[in-house]
């Protein structure tokens, strides 16, 4: 891995674009390269801050809909509120905790989490409501129209709540595919890229009210906290990229211009994409003197990456992967799912030997400007770096 000093290039910020931003700008391993790239469906702001009342993982799960709420910059009581009715109605219906986190995603995009009436709908409008909308003959947190049951039920939150689940649960498959194929099967929405975007801050709002319950991984018949280390998906749609210990951490004293972690693992071992996204860079990285030299085992001081990927999430999250044993599996463009293969652990570029070397870096900035440590970053997101205090 290098520790170079080369000062770091100016820093791009997710902007309110309605295209992807497709240049891709050449970068040394480890002291990062820029390119901010714009996805609609993974865009968004920076991740807000939320102040729960605690975000340990409980077991319990215990939602106080009546309590006091966390705070949360663009969402008020009356929002986490619903959003509190709506993970109460999934436990009543024994829906699992990604379950939760899908349904307050959809709510967030349809309504903003606001028991919205209709003003082409005048009954809608004689109902207590948080606000109108004027999307057909559309009502309630889920923006349900006349088929769903009557206006009256429709802008019932609890009762919203439950057609959303009783339709999701039938979609085959719904727990493991990406949470936007999951909601627009059910919402059959017109945008139906839209519900990514909403999908970290959701669990976020899951784990706030319902006692960390997003950080769980269905392990048997029981949520587990804090255990998606071997390729499971927490609720979260978060995983860890490979099941081994970290050894060299972020920025350590020794090596302050290490803008990652260092993963042990033997060659072959299977590399996963921690999240949902899509790969904005997969190559060989150049060594230090400029070549294309990745596909023989590195050495410490050759410089670069060797072969890595770098992805994109809802949010701006980027993650990276470097010293792949081979060309990844994965292509730039490609949507990838949550602990989708992308290549396998080896030690090209600058390497002493097999791991793999994982960045995170925020909005949507791949520079070592915007890097920060994966250890806390991935504990959060109930998928832990095993070996990681």
């Amino acid at each position: 891995m290098t520790d170079a000093n080369r000062p770091p290039r100016p820093k791009l910020r997710l902007g309110a674009l309605a295209a992807a931003l497709t240049a891709t700008l050449a970068l040394l391993c480890c002291t990062g390269g820029t390119g901010a790239f714009f996805l609609t469906e993974l865009g968004g702001e920076a991740a807000e801050q939320l102040t729960p009342a605690s975000m340990e993982c409980t077991g319990d799960f215990k939602v106080e809909v009546a309590g006091d709420m966390p705070r949360l910059p663009g969402y008020g009581d009356n929002q986490l509120r619903n959003a509190a009715v709506i993970i109460t109605v999934g436990q009543e219906m024994k829906v699992p905790p990604r379950g939760w986190v899908v349904a307050v995603a959809t709510a967030m995009q349809e309504s903003r989490l606001l028991n919205l009436a209709n003003r082409t709908v005048a009954q809608s409008r004689r109902i207590p409501n948080q606000g109108v909308g004027a999307d057909h003959d559309s009502v309630g947190l889920f923006q349900q129209r006349a088929s769903w049951g009557t206006v009256e039920q429709r802008m019932t939150p609890e009762y919203a709540a439950r057609k959303f689940y009783e339709k999701l649960v039938q979609v085959p498959g719904w727990q493991t595919m990406p949470l936007t194929r999951a909601a627009q099967r059910v919402q059959i929405s017109a945008f139906p890229d839209a519900y990514a975007k909403h999908e970290d801050l959701a669990a976020r709002i899951v784990d706030a009210l319902a006692g960390g319950a997003a950080r769980t991984t269905l392990v048997g018949d029981r949520d587990v906290c804090d255990s998606a280390a071997g390729g499971e998906v927490a609720a979260s749609g978060w995983t860890a990229p490979i099941p081994g210990g970290v050894g060299s951490g972020f920025r350590t004293a020794s090596r302050p211009g290490h803008n990652g972690v260092d993963i042990a693992a033997p060659k072959g071992t299977r590399i996963r994409v921690t999240t949902a996204g899509r790969v904005l860079v997969s190559r060989c990285d150049p060594d230090r003197f400029g070549r294309l030299s990745c596909n023989v085992d590195g050495y410490p001081g050759k410089g670069g990456c060797g072969w890595f990927v770098d992805v994109l999430h809802a949010r701006g999250i980027v993650t990276r992967y470097c010293h792949l044993v081979s060309r990844p599996l994965v292509s730039e463009g490609d949507d990838v799912r949550a602990g989708q293969v992308i290549g396998e652990v080896g030690s090209s570029g600058n390497s002493s030997g097999p791991h793999l070397h994982f960045e995170v870096h925020t909005d949507g900035d791949r520079s070592s400007a915007s890097a920060i440590d994966p250890v806390p970053f991935m504990r959060s997101r109930g998928a832990p770096l095993k070996g990681a205090g």
